[in-house]
């Protein structure tokens, strides 16, 4: 029987087969999905902000981060023998969804969300096989450990499968 483990925003966690991660509310956040196929461990981070450099040293905040979350959520998976070399990332998010705002950072801050996440996984050597980004609209996430598939609902815009 699966458990279907909630993540909230700015925050991560992982689970093995047949776990279901979910998470809800990405608009310019960012969902990053991480996954060994061979142990059928999945993780999965929400971020909220590109980088952390500007920001105080505050290492409870460190989830909000793309720059911060994503070496932590490797580690964790790291914890249940998952091994970055096998893994491979899937994203979702980005959203722009402040569009009628002035304020050009705030407006555009889900596409250097999703720079940001890209730049990371580059980084790390994590390969992205699948991404659902940008556009203007929200997602709920689904990523299943059993099988590595993210799920993406949307109100008005329906379900799709990667």
């Amino acid at each position: 029987m699966s458990r279907v483990v909630t993540v909230g925003i700015s925050d991560q966690n992982v689970v093995k087969a047949p776990d279901v991660l979910v998470t809800y509310a990405l608009g310019s956040c960012v969902g990053i999905c991480l996954y060994d196929a061979s142990l059928k461990v999945a993780g999965l981070s929400h971020i909220m902000l590109p980088s952390s450099v500007q920001m105080s040293a505050d290492s409870s905040q460190a989830f909000k981060f793309a720059d911060t979350a994503i070496e932590i959520l490797v580690h964790q998976m790291g914890k249940l023998g998952a091994h970055p070399f096998r893994m491979k990332a899937k994203i979702a998010g980005g959203a722009q969804m402040f569009s009628g705002i002035n304020n050009s950072s705030l407006a555009n801050i889900g596409q250097r969300n999703v720079v940001a996440v890209k730049k990371e996984l580059l980084r790390l050597r994590i390969p992205i096989i699948a991404e659902d980004t940008g556009k203007d609209y929200g997602r709920t996430l689904y990523f299943n450990a059993d099988d590595g598939t993210m799920r993406i609902k949307s109100v008005n815009r329906g379900e799709w499968v990667w």
